[in-house]
């Protein structure tokens, strides 16, 4: 992951947690992916580079399906851990995800998907994991100024080159390091 090793999201978990953060930073984004993956009545939920679990918990117990939260750090996974009996947690790389093909209807990934060291890898392995006709949400730091960013053409192209078409770009909230918005994508 460019620029920050497992340790730093293993400190970040210690504070990941505090009101703050989360009101400013991810509650609005992880809003708006909810509200995206609740209307397509989603069977079966992957969500990567799922954090101390917030949304990961929000989507198994309001939603009633089966998810399982994936992240690169224990730290975090530590702190998941505890928050649902209904979720399945599991330690992976988003460039290597430890799963069967097409195994969810669904997958979620928010406000880590700038981290990923190889973002056409981890997008190959979100088309894999998908059925087709699946969702993908992926919520991103957008702008120059932002440390961290993607450009959305690029993850456009990206997707689209693996067989998904394009569904909505929405703002999705202000966050600490910039805009961030939300693109949604079927297979």
């Amino acid at each position: 992951m460019p620029g920050a090793s497992r340790r730093f999201f293993d400190l970040w978990s210690r504070v990941y947690d505090i009101p703050v953060v989360q009101a400013l930073t991810y509650r609005p984004v992880q809003d708006a992916v909810f509200a995206r993956v609740r209307d397509r009545r989603p069977q079966r939920i992957l969500d990567v580079g799922c954090g101390t679990g917030l949304l990961t918990k929000r989507l198994a117990r309001e939603l009633a399906v089966p998810v399982t939260g994936i992240d690169y750090s224990i730290g975090m996974l530590e702190a998941a851990s505890g928050r649902h009996a209904g979720v399945s947690w599991v330690q992976a790389d988003a460039m290597a995800l430890p799963l069967r093909d097409e195994v969810a209807d669904t997958l979620v990934c928010t406000e880590s998907f700038h981290w990923y060291a190889d973002q056409e890898r981890a997008l190959r392995e979100f088309a894999r994991v998908l059925v087709p006709g699946g969702l993908v949400a992926i919520s991103y730091s957008v702008g120059a100024r932002t440390p961290i960013w993607v450009p959305p053409r690029r993850l456009q192209r990206g997707l689209e080159q693996r067989g998904f078409a394009h569904v909505a770009d929405f703002a999705a909230g202000p966050g600490l390091a910039g805009r961030r918005n939300l693109c949604a994508f079927t297979a």
